[in-house]
């Protein structure tokens, strides 16, 4: 017999003595499972494809909840997002209809507080709006009057108070004219009253779901990478060079923090293997002194647990984090699960490497690139075995006081592994933030994303054209913004993109102002600030890369001869500080230029949501061809700035302070060897004060 198929005779079998659809029928009817409420709630939003990991946001973002409802007929419909915070304190906050005909509801919510928010959406029959709307056709019409009013008189019946009385009383009294009966509907206790105590039926819930909210560093920052070998590092007599220590990369953090950034990325420093060691610019042959690339971890003084001794010791580190602190910068440290030929794995756990047919320990390859001072691990060769080895040196790290972890190429390792890493970690330490280094293919970074890393790097670096800018804003503002939190640094140790490479200072002007208001996360590694634009030929690395040498940079004497980005740098990182708006992602919105390089986008705030009660709205327009001067016009939509068509508003200029009156379509010219964007602030009215009309 098939399954959810009652055995019992059919009402209509004269042999079971009962007639069709007599009381008992429902008892014996077949079943299917129920995946449908009697009001259908689906698409819920924000959630993973598949739901197979909770959505994501950060404290302080504007997450919209949403779902598509519907029902039958033309009933009207109250929707309504239940939120529980993370201590189970529930709330509930109505859902509008984004348009007619979508039946597509949302709320926005802020969240302030980190942990797990779980959330349904709550639906059901508005059966007071349904009369009303149906009421006003009706008796204006002269149809069925009488009849309408005793459908409110019965809808109200149950409801207390003195005002539901009221109602029920005069919607009964047929002294009064149709009109005046009306009148009472729309009266404010009623509204009021009604709100407090809903007239609805068909109350139907939808499945829950989970938010999980994490600090606000795990998707908002400003990044600044630098080699703390290279800071301090000078020349010996013999013209071999001598390190820069933990002692005096500290000199160089008061200068990050000047320029605004948050946090500060530190590639490998732990000690560097000698075997296979890589001399300048990836050269196979390494002098007596040349330092060999951080990535080719461990030596005989130790592994990912140890220091390169020429950093100095545990006190250097503690003191280098105590300077980092007082400037107000978090530290990053890179964890790059890969080591050297002369890692102490190599000999105590040789069954973590992948043998050759030769007998030898495959190194890793990115063909054409090779990079034989680094053996990659196996984690399909006793994964157990690694994954206790790397949980014990990301608690080592974390004991040290490291709460943000850069990964190195996650895409070359299972995904399961890191689902597994990275909930240990964060289940303990919920604070801790992991940033995947994912130049990869869109399945593996978007589920890198969704199995828990908090950022991403991602395709920005070579997104270049208004088109492919234009597509990839509108991709990482849209349904994967629900988890994955893009970082856009503009610049690696291994990616110049052949636009830095030809575009000059209008370049790395374009390439900021893009990365820094597009995305609540931005980063540049140290040199971006001098224009160092010279690649390796044939390649997209800086020439004389300081991957594999020392780099030294007079700070002092660049900002004396002011030729440095710094400054522009500076102010991008204050506009971030004083605009709201820009902290958030899914507020992103694409505009139009008649120019084909002209890019036009926008962030906007609600005053609801921002801290001054004032809606804060950004306008960037940006000339991305670095060799041009562009005229063209600039076409906004409006209402994505809470402005009504029409409308006239005053932009302010925030690199330079000019300011224009605006509307819907504006005149911009953008000279790319002075300033090629435009970062516009609309001046919004103030609120009225509390009290006030």
């Amino acid at each position: 017999m098939p399954a959810n198929v009652s055995a019992a005779r059919s009402p209509s079998d004269p042999a079971s003595g009962r007639p069709p659809g007599s009381a008992t029928a429902s008892a014996i009817l077949p079943t299917v499972p129920a995946r449908i409420g009697r009001i259908p709630i689906r698409q819920l939003a924000p959630q993973q494809p598949e739901n197979r990991w909770p959505a994501t946001g950060y404290a302080g973002e504007v997450v919209p909840f949403e779902a598509t409802v519907f029902r039958e007929g033309h009933g009207l419909l109250r929707v309504e997002l239940v939120l529980s915070d993370p201590d189970g304190v529930e709330s509930t906050h109505p859902m509008t209809l984004i348009a007619p005909g979508t039946d597509r509801w949302r709320a926005e919510v802020r969240l302030d507080r980190t942990g797990r928010w779980p959330w349904r959406v709550r639906a059901a029959s508005d059966d007071w709006a349904s009369w009303l709307h149906t009421a006003e056709i009706k008796i204006a019409a002269g149809q069925d009057v009488e009849l309408v009013f005793a459908g409110a008189v019965q809808l109200l019946e149950g409801h207390r108070g003195k005002i539901f009385g009221e109602a029920r009383a005069a919607f009964a009294d047929t002294h009064l004219t149709p009109a005046a009966r009306l009148k009472l509907a729309h009266d404010p206790r009623l509204t009021a009253a009604i709100a407090a105590q809903p007239v609805e039926s068909l109350v139907t819930e939808s499945e829950s779901l989970e938010l999980r909210v994490e600090r606000a560093r795990a998707a908002v920052g400003a990044w600044y990478e630098f080699f703390p070998r290279s800071e301090g590092a000078k020349r010996a007599k013999d013209g071999t060079w001598i390190s820069g220590t933990f002692r005096t990369a500290s000199r160089r953090l008061p200068g990050v923090a000047a320029m605004g950034f948050d946090v500060v990325y530190l590639p490998p420093v732990h000690p560097i293997g000698r075997t296979f060691r890589k001399g300048p610019n990836n050269s196979t042959e390494a002098g007596p002194r040349d330092p060999g690339s951080p990535w080719a971890i461990g030596a005989a003084e130790g592994g990912h647990d140890a220091l390169h001794p020429e950093l100095g010791g545990w006190a250097d580190f503690r003191y280098f984090l105590g300077v980092a602190a007082r400037n107000g910068l978090e530290v990053a440290i890179d964890l790059a699960l890969q080591c050297s030929p002369d890692h102490p794995w190599v000999t105590e756990h040789p069954e973590w490497f992948t043998r050759r047919p030769d007998g030898s320990i495959a190194y890793a390859e990115n063909p054409p690139k090779k990079y034989q001072d680094i053996y990659p691990l196996n984690f399909d060769n006793d994964p157990e075995g690694i994954r206790a080895e790397v949980l014990r040196i990301v608690e080592f790290w974390i004991a040290k006081g490291i709460r943000i972890f850069r990964v190195d190429n996650p895409h070359t390792k299972p995904l399961a592994f890191w689902e597994w890493l990275l909930g240990v970690v964060n289940e303990s330490h919920p604070d801790v933030v992991f940033l995947a280094e994912a130049f990869t293919r869109p399945p593996m970074l978007h589920s890198l994303a969704g199995a828990g890393f908090q950022q991403s790097y991602t395709y920005f670096t070579w997104r270049n054209t208004k088109p492919e800018l234009e597509e990839f804003f509108q991709e990482i503002a849209g349904p994967s913004a629900d988890y994955l939190h893009p970082n856009l640094f503009v610049n690696t140790p291994d990616i110049l993109t052949e636009f830095l490479q030809f575009g000059g200072p209008p370049a790395y002007k374009i390439r900021a102002a893009l990365a820094a208001t597009a995305s609540p996360s931005w980063g540049v590694y140290t040199g971006y600030e001098l224009f160092e634009d010279v690649a390796r030929p044939g390649s997209e690395e800086n020439i004389d890369n300081e991957k594999y040498e020392y780099k030294s940079r007079d700070w002092a004497r660049i900002a004396k001869a002011g030729t440095s980005l710094a400054p522009y740098l500076t102010r991008l990182n204050e506009i971030r500080a004083e605009h709201p708006a820009l902290a958030q992602l899914r507020n992103l919105s694409v505009h139009w230029s008649d120019d084909e390089s002209v890019l036009v986008y926008g962030k906007h705030l609600d005053g609801a949501f921002a801290p001054s009660g004032v809606s804060d709205s950004i306008i960037v327009v940006a000339n991305v061809d670095p060799h041009s001067v562009r005229e063209t016009i600039v076409h906004l939509d409006l209402t994505r700035f809470g402005l009504e068509p029409g409308d006239r508003f005053v932009v302010t200029e925030l690199i330079t302070g000019a300011e224009w009156d605006w509307s819907e379509s504006n005149y911009v010219r953008l000279d790319a060897f002075a300033e090629p964007v435009h970062i516009l602030s609309i001046r919004h009215a103030e609120p009225p004060a509390r009290g006030e009309a």
